[in-house]
């Protein structure tokens, strides 16, 4: 017989292994010889457009709700219990993020053990439990138990959704390099997806307060958690059927000690920054017991992650430059970001007298920057743009924001605050993406999900201690400057006790504006020592 020539690649197809997630084979097709290969690439498509879409609409409730029940205060104390209901707002404010923080050093051992899907329809049903029993709930005392659950849910979704977004973007860059033509892909779920998902938490962090207002305003409270069943099932059904990630085939040890003494430190911290100065003073023997608490199990942490054979925050994550000073910026802009809202949002009901929900509307500006330029700064860095450069720019255009809310007066004109707004998204919208981005794209595989709630682990504890610093130097400061009398007390006064009440009241928070803005310079000197060739390669 004569000889067959070989057939190339071109030719013929031959039979491939296809691996699902849970490693099992599945049967692959054979092309006929003069049949062009048809690549399954339109599917991967649609599967990594549909899984980016669930990720940026779950990170968008879990940042929604981190702070939406601030501006509806008023109305759940009212209904759950008008006597004595108040005394119980801070914790009912406190017991989310709380919940959240304590839990997020564990997420990340989570995900790198038992696969970021998995962890990811975890906290989402835990979320979507907690918002059904927050919406029930017939006390003060069940809805803050209900808000902590919905925490413990809602801080993993925050940390795990990052993961998921960047190992679709893996996914992308991996079919790219087949030969697959998976360019878009790349872009839907790499350095695009990922920065969309850090301008998307930003823009919900803005717009939380107005949009709980709207709602308890217009539909009732209960509809504030209500609103996330339908949206978070269909998000969990969808990740069940549509989400395709690799397999984790390695298991890890849990360092659950270590995960305890994360939670104990934090949530000590945090209860300090709320409540220190701010109805018990520094001096109380409470606030003097939680700073020795959080000093010990400090220690206690550190030694244990220096011991412990898998520990949840390994400190060899810290040679690493670019994690280590990312995690560092990244605690700074938390603690300025959430101070130039809350002070904003306080001078213009204090000093300008707009309406709670009015002044929401002031953070529209500060979203639409986020998002136009977050949206932009990704699609550049997909054309090679470097990461530094964006994380450097942000830093200087927030501090120039930071730097015009220094110049607050009683008259200042408002259009003079919706710019400074604006300025401030153009900075954080560059800042919040890219600085996530950077650590992921630098941190070794096996540590993604560590490093990745490593971030937002930082950015949390940065935003407890710079709103209790802020809300120090404000009260300090308007003590000095003031009538006499606490801030609370400005609406009560009348004449000229008023108008000096107002004056000092600003002058005070341009006070707190300069210290913000020192902290984002600091920031601003830490990104110049990131290296400067910190951007994704194409593959």
């Amino acid at each position: 017989m004569p000889e067959t020539p070989p057939r190339t690649t071109s030719e013929a197809s031959l039979p491939t292994a296809v691996t699902t997630e849970a490693g099992l084979p599945t049967a692959a097709t054979t092309a006929p010889p003069d049949t062009p290969h048809r690549s399954p690439q339109p599917n991967r498509h649609r599967r990594h457009t549909v899984g980016v879409a669930l990720c940026i609409i779950t990170i968008l409730l879990a940042v929604l709700d981190s702070n939406i029940v601030s501006s509806a205060t008023v109305p759940i104390v009212r209904d759950l219990d008008p006597a004595h209901g108040v005394d119980r707002i801070p914790w009912l404010i406190a017991a989310y993020q709380l919940a959240a923080t304590a839990a997020l050093p564990l997420y990340g051992k989570l995900c790198d053990s038992l696969g970021s899907k998995n962890i990811f329809i975890g906290a989402l049903s835990t979320f979507l439990a907690g918002s059904a029993l927050c919406g029930a709930a017939r006390s003060m005392g069940e809805l803050i138990a209900a808000r902590a659950l919905q925490g413990i849910g809602g801080g993993g979704l925050m940390s795990v959704t990052m993961v998921v977004l960047h190992q679709l973007g893996k996914q992308g860059a991996a079919e790219e390099g087949d030969g697959s033509g998976g360019s878009s892909d790349r872009t839907v779920g790499g350095e695009k997806g990922g920065n969309l998902g850090g301008v998307i938490a930003g823009a919900g962090m803005a717009l939380g307060p107005w949009l709980g207002g709207t709602l308890a305003d217009h539909a009732g409270w209960r509809w504030i958690f209500y609103v996330n069943l339908p949206v978070g099932i269909a998000v969990l059904a969808a990740a069940v059927t549509v989400l395709r990630l690799p397999a984790t085939t390695t298991r890890h040890r849990i360092d659950f000690l270590g995960a305890g003494l994360a939670a104990a430190f934090s949530a000590s911290l945090l209860l300090v920054a709320e409540w220190g100065g701010q109805g018990h003073a520094w001096s109380s023997p409470l606030i003097i017991g939680l700073l020795a608490t959080v000093v010990a199990t400090f220690g206690l942490f550190l030694r244990r992650q220096a011991t412990a054979a898998e520990p949840i925050l390994p400190l060899s994550l810290f040679a690493n430059r670019s994690i280590r000073y990312g995690f560092a910026i990244q605690g700074l802009v938390g603690a300025a970001m959430m101070g130039s809202i809350v002070y904003v949002m306080v001078y213009l009901q204090v000093v300008r007298g707009v309406a709670a929900t009015s002044a929401g509307l002031f953070l529209v500006p500060m979203a639409v920057g986020m998002a136009v330029v977050g949206l932009a700064s990704g699609r550049l860095v997909a054309t090679g743009w470097s990461q530094k450069t964006f994380v450097v720019s942000g830093t200087v255009f927030a501090s120039a924001a930071l730097a015009l809310l220094t110049t607050l007066t009683p008259d200042t004109g408002l259009w003079t605050v919706r710019a400074a707004m604006l300025l401030m998204g153009i900075g954080f919208g560059q800042l919040i993406g890219q600085l996530i981005q950077l650590i992921q794209d630098t941190a070794p595989p096996r540590q993604l999900g560590v490093a990745t709630t490593g971030v937002r682990f930082f950015q949390t504890l940065g935003t407890a201690l710079g709103a209790a610093v802020l809300g120090t130097v404000l009260s300090r400061v308007y003590a000095a400057r003031g009538p006499g009398g606490t801030t609370s007390g400005i609406g009560r006064l009348t004449g000229a006790a008023r108008r000096q009440a107002v004056t000092a009241f600003t002058s005070s928070t341009d006070v707190v504006f300069a210290c913000a803005t020192a902290v984002m310079v600091l920031a601003l000197i830490l990104t110049t020592r990131l290296p400067g060739a910190a951007r994704t390669q194409k593959t």
